[in-house]
């Protein structure tokens, strides 16, 4: 670390000139000792960090630590924080140019500024106390530096200040992040996959359920079977060309969360254990904290976790009573609603209540050195109108984020709460993107349930969009906290979530039924914990955190390895070189195994055939490809769905081996050996402008690790995606707890702690959950 940051600091002398560049960009460094004042402070406030640079806040109220926060953020992230206020509002643009036009384009027509505005101001008062006291705090750390953020003296630009409904702003950045881009196609795909293919056929595709399922409630649900010549009469696949894919599958935001029983811990308090999957780059999105203030009653409070640079929020940690971890839910929070018009006026459309009228806004992108750009935006009763199919029918887009009483802090409440029972109604009421949320207290009890507001459907399962003149097309609301589902205490004492389908049966409707991440890794985590005997501790579920073994490809390994018998190698050089490949399986996704990266490889170039075939006839694309469906095919091989471009099942299937052997084939010297996980599962974590500052680019980056896992076990890594913290804590037993990150804390390369922390993150050392030593002191006080 130490090597890169004087490599970044020459070469910024070099660039801007000796002297006077590199004070400019050491003045942008955090204040990290001695007394600054800090308007609004009812008391003197505390910041002690530790080696890593972890702040413990101390202060006299939660305003004040409020305050204090907004202040070390911004001098720490201050442009972390602008561009999720401004993904969250559209207007990217304005700040790095006309490339981030069409995302702006494709986020504007939510209107996220004006909801943030609404939201705040039917928030409760100690909430909107909150946010203006962070967002003072906010303008005052950043009014501190000694100059402005790095990246703005590398944009020639200024940073706008702070306002309290831009965190907010930030709550919907994360809404989009976590759910809008995989809502948008589905209810699309599957229309179009019930309209075009043969019921049967359609319902083989799209199984709620396999084998691998492994939910807390509801059991396993059996996938449809392959459907008969007779069920598809009139149906056949198609040849598809498959083009040179690539290896890597675009990951689903998720993450691992799981809890143990008070009767299965020494202490006899519950253990939560969570890790948060989503793309990695610099710095970290998460930011380290400890808040230490007293509650009204006298009680003094520690609150230890991860915070959001944007908001005032602890989002996962302890309290010291309460812990609680969060994946994210692969639920049905959104509906595409089809216009039905009235007349050859397009504004005009049909609902049960008669016609009404679509408004149409212009909106204005700006965009940083370029004139700005005017863009229509149509609104509906249900939300904007944001899709248009092939037929020419237009879509709104129903979203909980449209709604304010579905957006909240109420997240900050979990600070303050002592038991399970409490905290699910909190849970229930909070407005935040919906997760699986866990909960263990210190008297051992354990919970389950979703955080964030359910929609209430009638008549219908949200499935397929529905016409505007659907009496049912509109949510009644949002489900009463005790409507929600909710799994307290189970006998075994152990819950457990991996963004697959946690319940069943009515729990499940309530949820709804959009496709779920595969179950392998809920599965491969279930078995393990009900394999762990008490009494348990932190370090052992951490050793689950960062478990590789490849259960889910081992048969896929197997199934190749059977292909290539003595007949299907002879006179094959490369098919040999494969077979002789293969015998290197550990079982595991670890960097040095050729044999997992060869079974993933053909695992993937089948799916590619076999899909690809069966739905070129109708241009379709699968959000999730099954496996149960993948798995049927190509174990029972019917004749009737095969990718007719083979003459046989065998055929494909030796298809996909040799495009495998070719891509391992690298050297073209007949030799796979440097064909290995790792050199294709190399860490890339970089700040968003190190690409674009080629001079000191290589400073804004973390150094590149050979990391095992892959995404359908509990090690979920990829090389910019994975497990953005790892937290293992007991409430009231913090001291034992486990947590690390990538990236570290700091913000600024220049920082004495940039990176800290992370190569404890690449190899899952048991570093301590609270900070640990004061290093750095630096008082916040009253200006006189």
């Amino acid at each position: 670390m130490k090597v890169l940051k004087i490599i970044l600091v020459a070469l910024v002398v070099l660039l801007v000139g000796a002297g006077g560049g590199y004070f400019w960009f050491h003045a942008s460094l955090p204040t990290l000792e001695g007394e600054e004042p800090l308007t609004g402070l009812g008391a003197p406030v505390t910041v002690e960090r530790d080696s890593l640079g972890i702040p413990t806040i101390t202060a006299q109220s939660r305003q004040d630590a409020a305050r204090a926060l907004g202040y070390v953020h911004a001098q720490e992230r201050f442009f972390q924080m602008d561009l999720l206020r401004r993904a969250g509002a559209g207007e990217l643009a304005a700040l790095l140019g006309p490339d981030l036009l069409d995302a702006d384009r494709a986020l504007r027509p939510h209107q996220f500024r004006a909801r943030a505005e609404a939201v705040l101001a039917v928030a409760p008062e100690r909430h909107q106390r909150l946010l203006t006291a962070y967002a003072e705090g906010v303008n005052a750390g950043l009014d501190a530096l000694g100059a402005r953020p790095f990246e703005y003296l590398a944009l020639m630009t200024a940073p706008e200040p702070w306002r309290p409904e831009e965190s907010v702003l930030v709550l919907y950045a994360m809404f989009i992040d976590l759910q809008l881009n995989f809502a948008l196609g589905n209810e699309l795909t599957t229309q179009a996959l019930r309209e075009g293919l043969p019921s049967a056929l359609a319902d083989f595709l799209q199984p709620l359920g396999d084998e691998w399922d492994a939910p807390l409630t509801g059991g396993v649900l059996t996938p449809p079977p392959i459907p008969t010549p007779e069920q598809i009469a009139g149906y056949s696949p198609a040849p598809f060309p498959v083009a040179e894919d690539s290896e890597e599958e675009t990951p689903a935001r998720g993450s691992n969360n799981w809890a143990v029983a008070g009767a299965l811990t020494a202490h006899g308090g519950a253990m939560v254990a969570d890790d948060m999957h989503l793309g990695l780059g610099l710095p970290n999105i998460w930011y380290r904290a400890s808040l230490v203030y007293p509650e009204a009653n006298g009680t003094q409070r520690r609150v230890t976790g991860v915070t959001l640079p944007g908001t005032p929020a602890v989002v996962v940690g302890s309290n010291g009573a309460l812990a609680w971890g969060f994946t994210n839910s692969y639920g049905d929070y959104t509906d595409l609603v089809r216009l039905v018009p009235d007349s050859t006026d397009a504004r005009l459309i049909r609902t049960p209540e008669g016609t009404v009228t679509l408004d149409t806004l212009v909106e204005v992108l700006e965009v940083k050195g370029t004139d700005a750009v005017e863009l229509e935006v149509i609104q509906s009763p249900w939300g904007p109108v944001i899709r248009t199919d092939a037929a020419g029918n237009r879509y709104a887009f129903q979203w909980t984020a449209h709604q304010a009483e579905a957006v909240n802090f109420r997240l900050l409440d979990l600070e303050t709460i002592n038991t399970v029972d409490e905290a699910l109604d909190v849970a229930n009421a909070s407005g935040i993107p919906a997760q699986n949320v866990v909960l263990g207290d210190r008297a051992g009890h354990i919970a389950w349930t979703i955080m964030g507001r359910l929609p209430r459907r009638e008549g219908r399962d949200g499935t397929v969009p529905v016409a505007s003149t659907d009496p049912n097309a509109r949510w009644s609301g949002f489900l009463d906290p005790a409507e929600y589902p909710r799994v307290v205490n189970p006998e075994d004492g152990r819950i457990w979530t991996a963004n697959a389908r946690v319940v069943g049966g009515d729990a499940l409707d309530k949820v709804g039924r959009e496709p779920y991440v595969h179950g392998a890794r809920a599965q491969q985590i279930r078995d393990a914990l009900l394999a762990l005997e008490a009494p348990i501790r932190e370090r052992d579920l951490l050793a689950l955190q960062m478990d590789d073994r490849a259960l889910f490809y081992a048969r896929w390994h197997t199934l190749l390895g059977d292909l290539l018998d003595d007949g299907s190698v002879t006179n094959q050089p490369d098919r040999q070189m494969l077979r002789e490949a293969l015998a290197d399986w550990s079982g595991r996704a670890d960097t040095a195994s050729v044999s997992y990266r060869l079974a993933r490889d053909f695992r993937s170039r089948v799916s590619a055939l076999v899909y690809g075939s069966l739905l070129a006839p109708i241009g379709q694309s699968l959000t999730l490809a099954p496996e149960a469906s993948l798995w049927h095919l190509v174990t029972e091989r019917p004749a009737h769905l095969l990718n007719p471009a083979y003459p046989s099942w065998d055929a494909l299937l030796l298809d996909a081996a040799d495009y495998v052997a070719a891509r391992a084939d690298t050297d073209g010297d007949d030799d796979a050996d440097e064909h290995t996980w790792g050199a294709y599962n190399t860490s890339r974590i970089a700040h968003p402008m190190a690409d674009a500052l080629p001079l000191i680019g290589d400073g804004l980056r973390m150094p590149s690790h050979r990391v095992n896992g892959d995404t359908r076990m509990p090690l979920a890594m990829q090389p910019s995606f994975g497990p953005s913290q790892r937290m293992v804590v007991a409430p009231g037993h913090e001291e034992d707890g486990i947590f690390h990150m990538p990236g570290g804390q700091a913000g600024h390369p220049l920082s004495p702690y940039w990176g800290a922390g992370h190569t404890d993150w690449v190899h899952g050392r048991p570093s301590p959950f609270l900070p640990g030593e004061t290093v750095w002191a630096l008082q916040l006080r009253p200006p006189e």
